[in-house]
Order: structure tokens, then sequence, then C-alpha cells
């Protein structure tokens, strides 16, 4: 994010905040994860492929007996997602798109042949995407973003680790997304995380904060 908390402008064009060293910085840790989530707003304004790029990080993956290729989820409320993305038409492993009820059945047949569509109930909400997700062997996962994922998950306490990159500008657009929504954070003056690591990588810090679980 910039100094000033945005995770991009309101230009059409995606904003890169980050640089060579930060991207392959993240390429390792999704390299140690067993699957990757985005909301569907990242899927349609960003068209990740969230593969692991390094072919000596994903080599190593198969040596330990694991796919080449994270486990790829995102969460939709309204189904709006397009087969084309390349978060479905990229990488060998599976493809999970969690929905609510009134939304799953109709989305499960536009996404057939392309992901698995898991119907939450009404309403949908992280702990009932995690629950499903370790009863499928996932014990470390990845959220990505963007800012209403965050929120969603930090709101809830299921954040063990958070990684905040931190860009040497500002971007003051009040029309661009920031890192997180407005929410009640169990993350507080009360309850404040615990930073793990500070880390220069150029112009860019990153901190690594533990929270929840991740503190003891």
């Amino acid at each position: 994010m910039s100094v000033d908390g945005y995770i991009d402008d309101a230009s059409p064009e995606r904003l890169r905040l980050s640089s060579a060293a930060d991207f392959d910085r993240v390429d390792a840790v999704r390299a140690g994860c067993d699957a990757i989530l985005v909301g569907a707003g990242t899927v349609r304004a960003d068209d990740p492929q969230l593969l692991i790029r390094s072919p000596s990080r994903r080599e190593q993956r198969v040596a330990r007996g694991l796919p080449a290729d994270l486990t790829k989820v995102t969460l939709t409320w309204s189904g709006d997602l397009d087969p084309g993305a390349r978060f479905f038409t990229t990488g060998t492993a599976p493809k999970l798109v969690y929905a609510p009820s009134g939304t799953a059945a109709a989305l499960a047949g536009r996404l057939d042949g392309h992901a698995e569509v898991v119907d939450t109930g009404d309403p949908l909400t992280p702990e009932t995407v995690l629950a499903d997700l370790a009863a499928r062997g996932v014990r470390r996962l990845m959220v990505e973003g963007g800012g209403a994922v965050h929120t969603l998950f930090l709101t809830a306490g299921l954040v063990d680790e958070l990684q905040v990159v931190v860009a040497p500008f500002f971007l003051g657009d009040p029309a661009g997304p920031r890192f997180v929504r407005s929410g009640v954070f169990p993350q507080s003056p009360a309850h404040p995380m615990r930073l793990a690591e500070i880390t220069r990588i150029g112009d860019l810090a990153l901190l690594r904060y533990l929270t929840g679980a991740g503190r003891a």
C-alpha cells in the first residue's frame, strides 16, 4: 500500500506499488501456502493468474509431494465472474468459488468445467469458507485481497499473520481503493498486533505483524 493506505488509484490502469524484488518475495510466500484467496472484485479488476512463477519453487513443491500450483479460491456474492478470466484458465490446481445460496446454483452452471462452486448457505461467511478449506486439507491460506476481503477476514478475527509492504509515496486519491474498509476490528489499541519483522526492500518497507492465534 502507499504511505497513506491506498492499494490502487482510480485510473483504469492498475497501479504498480511494488517492485520486482517484492514480487519475488510474494512468490516465495505463495510457494509455502496451500491455497490463495482473492475477492471477485480483484478477479474482475486485475485478472490475476495467482500462480507460483519461479520454476525452481514449483519443482521444490512437487518434490515435497505438493501440487505445483496453489488451489485458487474466490468469494462472490453477486456471481459476476467471467469463466474466461485467468483465475479459471491458468494453472492445474483446483479452483474454488464460494457463493451464497441465492447465487450458487446459477453460477455453477456458468462455471461448469472451469471451477467448483461451493454453496455456503446464506449469508456467506469467512468461517464457512475456512471450515470447508480445512476439510479439503488446506492448512495455510494466503489472502491477497482486495480491500473488502481484507476487511472481511480482519474484522472476523481470522487472520494469524499480516504482511504489509509500504510504498514510498502518497496517492491522496479519495476515489481509490484502500487496504481495508471501515469496520470494527479486533486489532485495536486495546488489542494491538505484535510486530514480528521489519525488512527493507529497496525503498519499500515490509512490516510483518502477528495477530490472533499468530501471537502465541
